[in-house]
């Protein structure tokens, strides 16, 4: 991400308000909240975890304790316990 200068793109007056605030620092601006993207959304990660967290409660509604899942998935108990707790009844 590249930086813009402020002077090429916003008015004067703009300029000039912005100065009063924040003059010669650096301002991050977002993007509006339309245009952002939810986390994980991009890397696959979010449905990662979401297809994991299904495998895990299936698992453990079959009879397959929490100390052996923590194992099997290189999570700590009580990830495990919260897991299967939030997940709710399916």
């Amino acid at each position: 991400m590249g930086y813009i200068r402020a002077e090429d793109v916003l008015p004067s007056e703009v300029l000039t308000l912005v100065q009063e605030f924040i003059d010669g620092q650096m301002l991050y601006v977002p993007k509006k909240d339309a245009g952002r993207n939810t986390w994980g959304s991009i890397s696959g990660t979010k449905e990662y975890l979401e297809y994991r967290n299904t495998q895990i409660c299936t698992e453990y509604r079959a009879g397959c304790s929490v100390h052996l899942l923590a194992e099997k998935y290189c999570l700590s108990v009580k990830s495990i316990q919260r897991i299967v707790r939030t997940s709710g009844p399916s």
